[in-house]
């Protein structure tokens, strides 16, 4: 008999989300799915990758095309002539400055770009 005595407290039942007219909310799903971008595009942008490889294969083939690049690189670079030869076919002048001077030169260079210089 004291339960009739307690005031009772009202619960508030309105919804957290505003309600919308005409049923937006529930058309947005459908409208924002209407305007989504192509794959293609989304390739282009680079969002998604442009391979159509499984996705648990994809990390694999970027690796792969990685370790090619880099053996494709070592091998031109093999076949490369020396300075020396480069020199002596006067493609490449020698350069007067000491190697103390080059280097502290490329010090120098180094502290730049770290700095936002050069």
């Amino acid at each position: 008999m004291a339960d009739q005595n307690k005031p009772q407290s009202s619960v508030d039942e309105s919804p957290i989300s505003p309600i919308r007219p005409n049923k937006e909310r529930r058309n947005s799903l459908e409208q924002h799915l209407q305007h989504r971008p192509e794959r293609s595009e989304l390739v282009e942008k680079n969002i998604l990758p442009a391979s159509t490889a499984a996705p648990s294969l994809q990390e694999k083939q970027k690796e792969l095309e990685k370790h090619m690049r880099a053996d494709s690189l070592n091998e031109k670079i093999s076949h490369r002539p020396s300075p020396e030869k480069l020199i002596q076919n006067g493609v490449l002048h020698e350069d007067p400055r000491s190697p103390e001077e080059k280097y502290e030169e490329a010090i120098e260079d180094e502290y730049a770009k770290r700095e936002g210089g050069a």
